[in-house]
C-alpha cells in the first residue's frame, strides 16, 4: 500500500519511548501534522497518512485518541522521499490500565464502583486540606471509619423536628446517637481530630504526586478518558516532507448503487456510491479518500500501557515480625502476662504469611478476526443425483466464463480531495459506467409469479462490493434489490419488482426413464439412467411490449435441453434457465424436452427379485449385466422362499413351548401314576418336536443367508 520512491526510515513497533524528562522530550509542535490521505477498508480499519516538513528543533505531532493508541503504535511507519530521514524516537504520555490506575490511586481492586468513602480511604496517610463550613484544617488523614465502627454523632431528637429542651426546663428529651462515616485527622499542629463526613465540605490532597495519581485514575476509569486525544511526538530530521502512516479503527464504508436500464440496448448505466464516515474529532480538509474493496487481516493488541510480570514471594527462613515487640508494651508487662498464665503458653504469638508461585498471568489470544461474509459462491456443479458415469451434457457451459481478480484488493480513489466535518458522513460517487444489463421477466418456478428482473454482468475491470441497488426504467423508479460481491465478468440475476402482465403455466408433463448401466459400489447397487422429460409451457404476454422470460429449470447440470429460444445458467442456484421470447399481446405454447444423466442407489439388503428383474428388462443393458441381474434375482427368490417359511415355523415353535409349559404344570400337580406316565410321554414327544423345529428354523436361516450371499456374488460380476 506504500508507493515508491518512499523509503521505510523506521518501523516503529519496538523502539518506543515513553519518558518523562528524557532528552527526546522537547517542546511539542503548535499544530498537529496535517491529514492528507485516508484509506478505508471493509474490515473496519482505516489507513491514515499525515505529511509535513520536520527540522532539528521541531517534532511531528500525531493526534490519536487514547482508544486508538495501541493500533497506532502497532502499525506506525515513518516514510521519507529522500532516503535520508532519521528518526530518534517517539515520545508520548504513558497510558495506564484501569487496574493500574486504581492501584496507583489506592482504590480497591476490581471493577466495582468508586464510592466517596473508598476515594477518601485512598488518601490515608497523605497530606490533605479538609474544609468544613466553619474552618479549614491541614494535616494527614489517619483513617476513615465506617458508620458501624465510627463514634456516635450528635443526638437526634426522637420526635422529628422537635428542638431539644434546655437545662432547667424539665426532663431532657430522649435521643438516639447518629452513626455516620468519621474521618480521623492528624493536624499540622499534631492534634488528633475527628470530623463527621456530613460536616465536611471538601477534602483536597496537598501532595502533588498523589493528586496526579488520582487524576490519572479518574481518566482511565471513565469512558471519556478513552476519547481524549493523545499526541505522539515523532522526533525526526529530514530535508524534505515526511509522511507518517498508521492504521486505526474506522467505520466500514458501504456501497449503494443506482441502475438506469435502457429498453433499446441490453446495457445500463451503473452508478456506485460509497457511504463514508468521519468518526474522529478532527475536521478533514482537502483529504484524499481511497476505498479498498477487500478485507486485510487486522487485530487488536494491547501495547501502549506498561505491563508487569509477577515475581515469586520467597519468605525468610526465620519468621520475623513486621511489628516491634515493644511498640505498645514493655518487657515487664510481657513478663507479667507470661507469669500470670501457664509457663510456656500465651505470650507473644508470631504469625507469618508466605505466598509462592507465579502469581497471575495474562494471556492474549491473537487469532483471525472473522467478519460476516457477504455474497454467494458459485455451485460445484455436482448434483448428488447426477450420474458420474453417463455424460449427457453440461448446461453450465452456456454461462460465460467467470472472471479472475488480478489481486487480493481493489481500490477506488476519489477524483478530488474532500472536506468532511468531524463526526460527519458523506455519500461519495466512486463508479459510473455502462455495463451489461438485460431486462427480463424471472420465474423461479412455473408456480411463481413473474418478477421484473435484470441479468447483470460485471464487465468493468474492478470488483463491485455488495450493497443495495435501485433500478430506474421507463422514466421512473422500477424497484430495488441487493447485489452480492461481484467480480469482473461475473453475472447475477436481480429481481426488483412484480410483472403483472406476463403469466406462465405448465400444461402437461411426461417423464420416462431408461437404465443404461448398473454397478455394485460397496453395499449399494447403483443404477445409471437417462430421464427424459417433456413438458409444455404456456407463455402469455398481455403487455404492449415484448418480454423475455427466464424460467428456472429443475434439471441437473448433466443434461441437454431443447425447445427454448436460448439457454442460460444461474451460478447461484446452480440451475439451468430456459429463455422464451414473448411478443406483445401474445399467448403461445412452448414445448421443452430434456435428457438428464442421473443415478439411483439401493442398499443390497433392500433388493428384491422383482426389482432386479425390472432393471434387467432395460433394453440398453448389456447381455452380461442382464445375466448377472437375472442370476441375482433367482438367488433372491430362493432366499425369499426360505424366509417365507420362517414365520410359520416360529409360530409353531412358540405354540409347542407353551404346551410344554402346561404339561409340566400338570405333571407337577398330578398324584395318579397313570396320569404322570401319560404327561411324561407327551412332554418327551413335544420336546423332540421342539428340537426338530429349532433345527429346521436354523437351517432355513442359513439357507436364506447363503442364497443372499450368492446373489451378492452375482451382482459383483457387474462391470461397466
Amino acid at each position: 500500500m506504500l508507493s515508491t520512491p518512499r523509503y521505510f526510515s523506521a518501523i516503529l513497533v519496538t523502539a518506543l519511548l515513553a519518558t518523562s524528562g528524557h532528552a527526546l522530550a522537547q517542546t511539542a509542535p503548535k499544530a498537529p501534522l496535517p491529514l492528507k490521505t485516508v484509506r478505508l477498508y471493509e474490515s473496519g480499519v482505516g489507513y491514515f497518512e499525515r505529511s509535513g516538513r520536520v527540522g532539528r528543533d521541531a517534532g511531528l505531532a500525531l493526534p490519536v485518541p487514547v482508544s486508538h493508541l495501541d493500533d497506532a503504535l502497532k502499525t506506525l511507519v515513518v516514510l521519507g522521499t529522500d532516503g535520508k530521514t532519521s528518526v530518534a524516537g517517539i515520545e508520548f504520555a504513558s497510558s495506564i490500565s484501569v487496574e493500574n490506575g486504581r492501584a496507583l490511586a489506592g482504590l480497591p481492586e476490581g471493577s466495582g464502583p468508586v464510592t466517596h468513602a473508598s476515594l477518601l480511604r485512598s488518601l490515608k496517610g497523605g497530606g490533605i486540606e479538609l474544609r468544613t463550613a466553619r474552618e479549614t484544617v491541614k494535616g494527614k488523614l489517619v483513617d476513615v471509619l465506617d458508620p458501624e465502627n465510627g463514634e456516635p454523632g450528635p443526638c437526634v431528637p426522637v420526635a422529628e423536628g422537635e428542638a431539644p429542651k434546655k437545662q432547667g426546663e424539665g426532663a431532657p428529651v430522649p435521643c438516639v446517637p447518629r452513626k455516620e462515616t468519621t474521618l480521623l485527622v492528624l493536624t499540622t499542629e499534631a492534634e488528633i481530630r475527628k470530623f463527621f463526613l456530613s460536616d465536611v465540605v471538601g477534602v483536597k490532597p496537598t501532595d502533588p504526586a498523589l493528586a496526579a495519581r488520582l487524576g490519572a485514575s479518574a481518566s482511565v476509569s471513565s469512558t471519556q478518558g478513552t476519547l481524549a486525544r493523545r499526541d505522539l511526538r515523532v522526533l525526526a530530521e529530514s530535508t524534505s516532507d515526511v509522511t507518517l502512516g498508521y492504521v486505526a479503527e474506522a467505520p466500514v464504508w458501504r456501497s449503494t448503487y443506482r441502475m438506469v436500464l435502457s429498453d433499446k440496448e441490453q446495457r445500463g448505466i451503473l452508478q456506485g456510491w460509497a457511504l463514508v464516515h468521519n468518526d474522529t474529532d478532527e475536521e478533514w480538509k482537502k483529504v484524499k479518500v481511497e476505498l479498498v474493496n477487500g478485507r486485510p487481516d487486522s487485530f487488536l493488541y494491547p501495547l501502549a500501557a506498561p505491563r508487569y510480570t509477577r515475581r515469586e514471594l520467597v519468605a525468610p527462613a526465620e519468621a520475623l515480625s513486621t511489628v516491634p515487640q515493644l511498640v505498645l508494651q514493655t518487657a515487664d508487662a510481657m513478663w507479667s502476662e507470661m507469669i500470670g498464665d501457664t509457663f510456656g503458653a500465651g505470650g507473644l504469638g508470631l504469625s507469618g504469611l508466605g505466598e509462592g508461585g507465579g502469581g497471575r498471568g495474562e494471556g492474549i489470544g491473537l487469532g483471525r478476526v472473522g467478519t460476516i461474509g457477504h455474497g454467494s459462491g458459485t455451485g460445484t456443479g455436482i448434483d448428488p443425483n447426477s450420474s458420474t458415469v453417463l455424460s449427457v451434457g453440461d448446461l453450465a457451459k452456456v454461462a460465460e466464463a467467470e472472471g479472475m481478480e488480478a489481486g487480493a484488493l481493489f481500490r477506488y480513489s476519489m477524483p478530488l480531495p474532500i472536506d468532511l466535518r468531524a463526526h460527519g458522513s458523506a455519500l461519495l460517487p466512486f463508479l459510473q459506467q455502462s455495463i451489461s444489463a438485460r431486462r427480463i421477466v424471472w420465474f423461479g418456478s412455473v408456480y411463481d409469479v413473474g418478477r421484473s428482473a435484470a441479468r447483470i454482468k460485471n464487465d468493468t475491470k474492478q470488483t463491485l462490493p455488495a450493497g443495495p441497488i435501485s433500478f430506474f426504467a421507463d422514466g421512473g423508479f422500477a424497484g430495488e434489490a441487493q447485489i452480492d460481491r461481484l467480480k469482473p465478468s461475473e453475472s447475477r440475476f436481480l429481481a426488483f419488482g412484480t410483472d403483472i402482465d406476463v403469466e406462465l403455466a405448465q400444461n402437461n408433463m411426461l417423464v420416462t426413464e431408461e437404465v443404461q448401466l448398473v454397478e455394485l459400489q460397496g453395499d449399494q447397487l447403483v443404477e445409471h439412467f437417462i430421464r427424459h422429460t417433456r413438458v409444455d409451457y404456456t407463455v402469455e404476454n398481455r403487455s404492449g411490449g415484448a418480454r423475455t422470460v427466464f424460467l428456472n429449470l429443475d434439471f441437473v447440470r448433466n443434461a441437454t435441453v431443447t425447445g427454448a429460444d436460448e439457454l442460460d445458467f444461474d451460478v447461484v442456484s446452480n440451475k439451468p434457465l430456459a429463455v422464451f421470447a414473448s411478443e406483445p399481446r401474445s399467448k403461445k405454447v412452448r414445448r421443452v424436452e430434456a435428457d438428464e444423466g442421473l443415478s439411483r442407489r439401493t442398499l443390497v439388503s433392500a433388493l428384491n427379485p422383482r426389482g432386479l428383474r425390472a432393471i434387467a428388462a432395460a433394453p440398453k443393458l448389456s447381455a452380461a449385466q442382464r445375466a448377472s441381474l437375472e442370476e441375482a434375482a433367482k438367488h433372491l427368490t430362493d432366499a425369499e422362499a426360505r424366509e417365507s417359511l420362517l414365520p410359520k415355523r416360529r409360530a409353531d415353535l412358540d405354540e409347542l413351548v407353551q404346551d410344554l409349559g402346561r404339561l409340566r404344570g400338570y405333571l407337577a400337580a398330578t398324584r395318579a401314576k397313570n396320569d404322570a406316565e401319560k404327561f411324561t410321554a407327551q412332554i418327551l414327544e413335544k420336546e423332540a418336536r421342539v428340537k426338530e423345529l429349532r433345527t429346521r428354523i436354523a437351517s432355513l436361516g442359513t439357507e436364506a443367508e447363503g442364497y443372499r450371499g450368492r446373489a451378492r456374488t452375482a451382482l459383483a460380476k457387474l462391470h461397466r
